[in-house]
């Protein structure tokens, strides 16, 4: 994946499975950045600016819902505070 958020700003949080540690990168408007996320990363975002913020993934191939796997918040120990 390769993200950018040309609308608002957003906090991501990266973990490598079962590694425990997270590294934490706030991009958007005020510090705009290309995040490449490669395989074997977990990561989850939070949108930090009112109203909105957007998220772009910009790909060369087409989405395939079979390459994803999803977990709950509730599963990973980060505090989103």
């Amino acid at each position: 994946m390769n993200v950018v958020v040309p609308v608002g700003m957003v906090k991501f949080v990266f973990c490598v499975e079962g590694s425990g540690a997270f590294r934490v990168e706030e991009i958007g408007v005020d510090c705009y950045a290309r995040i490449t996320v490669p395989p074997g990363i977990w990561f989850g975002f939070q949108g930090l600016s009112a109203p909105n913020s957007l998220v772009l993934n910009l790909a060369d191939i087409p989405h395939d819902p079979n390459e994803v796997e999803r977990m709950a918040l509730s599963d990973i120990n980060f505090d989103w505070k």
